[in-house]
């Protein structure tokens, strides 16, 4: 029987750095708003597979860090990743649940909830722009959840990561 440990921490973590990474990478102009929001996709994977280890106090944290490596208002992102976070600790065993296809449609509320709200706060400090486009990564964003998942459990399942 393989030994079961409980540490993992620094996987966690390496998995929320290459989020960032691939999240400030550079694209084509016509791709921008395509890109799909990874950090948000990596936080919900990790709250809804460990809600024990990820929670709403890395959420915060990742949010401020992201808020710094992006140059936007401090906190906002903070604020929008503690929300997600918030609603996937409330509905995890629901998530885990459901096949893939209905936890990309979830996938596709919950970051069109993050992007609503960025773009709602952005708002009000003015520096946001009049087009609907901030929705599109939602929707990439549900398309790309199924293979996220699949190499996140991966992941998790290599490093015996609990």
């Amino acid at each position: 029987m393989a030994e079961q440990r409980g540490g993992g921490g620094l996987i966690i973590f390496a998995t929320f750095l290459v989020g960032m990474v691939l999240s400030q990478m550079p694209l084509p102009e016509m791709l921008v708003w395509a890109r799909p929001e990874w950090i948000v996709l990596i936080l919900i994977y990790w709250v809804m597979a460990l809600p024990h280890r990820v929670g709403l106090g890395s959420a915060f944290m990742l949010g401020v860090l992201l808020d710094v490596v992006r140059g936007s208002v401090l906190g906002l992102s903070a604020l929008s990743l503690t929300l997600i976070a918030f609603f996937v600790l409330v509905l995890y065993k629901r998530l885990r649940m459901f096949p893939l296809w209905q936890q990309s449609l979830m996938v596709l509320v919950l970051v069109g909830i993050n992007q609503l709200l960025f773009h709602w706060m952005q708002s009000i400090t003015g520096t946001t722009g009049d087009s609907l486009l901030f929705l599109l990564p939602s929707l990439v964003s549900a398309l790309v959840w199924p293979w996220l998942y699949l190499l996140l459990r991966a992941v998790r399942h290599t490093f015996y990561i609990q």
